[in-house]
């Protein structure tokens, strides 16, 4: 076992050319920091399997212990959160009631994308509770069409309708899939109402985006979910193009990028071919952008990379910088089948909400902002690549921009615990096997150096672990 206390140097001399970045890293730098090295505590993710025996975690303080008791003794059992309790934060740091900093990689899930306490986000958030924050669907507002306008210059898309959530962005898209065919073929009695979507695949907890994600932990609870969904093999073309079918899809739903699948992109050649093949059958190609979207991947849309444009875009996580927000964006042809009364939500597309989105919107469509995230994504994966490569419980490093995931032979939750207690903050993914390292987009090289380095040192913690990944 290795001291409690470590001090940890780190020297490199990475020069590579990436061919999809098409630039050069050449940097020399030496970081130390003084790192915990933990004991393995609790699980992250709701995996029964890995939940800790009592007694393997670290003792809480009083006030830690009593927060969680007043949760326990009140809330529906819905998350295995971990024993922490978060209290402030500010850049890509958090703090717990104890006054513990966390270096947090983990944005909320994808969520902070300009981390905590953005002083223009809060300047936003101010001036506009000070001036209206909700008045419905049934009146206009200025920050809503606003920013409205904005998305719609900024993407493929014509027409926009906005949710609170990346689930609700979903459930919209399917609604709107439907009617479109409905509209599309008003002489059938039978329009085209059935869906596919893919292995690995996660698109939301409601009944009909549940039934489109993938894993039937998730689903078998709950059924019966909503008909007609056939899932393929992410990335099978064959499989892809025999499912999707004239006067039976609807619609295709796919992430460009899947973040709780297990961080895996897509290719061109997969995309291409499912844009041909909906146009080839008509039904609607639907990308879901909820996690990767907005400038996660270094393109302020992920789907940009593979130069393919889909009918119909949801997004959602890191919009208001913490806020809740969705939105769907589609084409005039898409747009032109939904009449009013379709569908509505009543706080969906707040003034405070949407000029707080405005803030965020601002910073992320810069070119610079956004050739930052693929520089340091870049950066990241070398790191990761040089520090953990050679380790055996390792078996792949992959990602694209800031969304990053390392892939390992075993469950992942030691690990994850190991490096809480150290003092970062790391999310599962997969199977449980996969560590996701989504922070925010504004996240330093010397954190990530940092945040590498507390990996690196507590990948003992997979040793003797005798889950392995499926």
């Amino acid at each position: 076992m290795m001291n409690s206390l470590q001090t940890l140097h780190m020297s490199h001399d990475c020069s590579s050319i990436d061919p999809l970045y098409g630039f050069k890293l050449d940097k020399r730098r030496r970081f130390t920091f003084r790192a915990e090295v933990p004991k393995i505590s609790s699980c992250l993710v709701s995996d029964k399997q890995q939940k800790a025996k009592a007694g393997s975690a670290k003792p809480l303080s009083r006030a830690s212990e009593k927060v969680i008791e007043i949760e326990r003794n009140v809330f529906v059992g819905t998350y295995a959160r971990a024993p922490v309790v978060l209290k402030s934060g500010k850049g890509c740091k958090v703090y717990d009631v104890d006054g513990k900093e966390y270096l947090d990689m983990t944005a909320g899930i994808a969520v902070n994308s300009l981390g905590h306490s953005d002083p223009d986000w809060i300047n936003a958030v101010i001036e506009q509770a000070n001036t209206l924050t909700h008045v419905s669907n049934v009146y206009h507002s200025l920050p809503q069409v606003t920013l409205g306008k904005r998305l719609v210059e900024c993407s493929f898309a014509d027409r926009i309708f906005f949710t609170n959530s990346g689930t609700e962005a979903n459930e919209a898209a399917i609604k709107f899939s439907r009617k479109f065919q409905r509209h599309s073929h008003p002489e059938e009695n039978f329009p085209a109402t059935e869906f596919i979507a893919f292995s690995n695949s996660f698109h939301g907890r409601t009944l009909g985006a549940l039934a489109l994600t993938s894993k039937e932990q998730y689903r078998l609870p709950f059924e019966p979910v909503m008909p007609g969904v056939t899932f393929v093999e992410y990335g099978n073309i064959k499989e892809a193009l025999k499912a999707i079918q004239s006067g039976k899809t609807a619609a295709v739903f796919v992430e460009p990028i899947q973040g709780e699948g297990g961080i895996f992109s897509a290719t061109k050649d997969f995309l291409q071919l499912l844009r041909t093949a909906c146009d080839d059958s008509g039904a609607l190609l639907v990308f879901d952008e909820v996690q990767c979207g907005l400038g996660r991947t270094g393109h302020l849309w992920a789907h940009e990379a593979f130069d393919v444009t889909p009918d119909i875009m949801t997004l959602a996580k890191p919009l208001a910088g913490g806020l809740p927000i969705g939105v769907v964006l589609t084409t005039e042809r898409v747009a032109a089948a939904i009449s009013s009364g379709d569908h509505g939500s009543t706080f969906a597309g707040s003034p405070l909400v949407c000029h707080a989105a405005l803030a965020v919107l601002d910073k992320i469509q810069n070119p610079d902002f956004l050739a930052s995230v693929s520089r340091k994504g870049l950066y990241l994966k070398e790191l990761l690549l040089k520090k953990l490569g050679e380790n055996p419980h390792v078996k792949e490093v992959r990602g694209f921009g800031l969304i990053v995931g390392i892939e390992l032979d075993v469950q992942a939750s030691p690990l994850v615990d190991a490096c809480r207690d150290a003092g970062l903050l790391v999310l599962t993914a997969g199977k449980g096997n996969v560590v996701r390292l989504v922070p925010p987009l504004i996240i330093s090289e010397q954190e990530l150096e940092y945040a590498v380095e507390v990996l690196s040192a507590c990948l003992p913690s997979l040793d003797g672990n005798s889950n392995t990944s499926s």
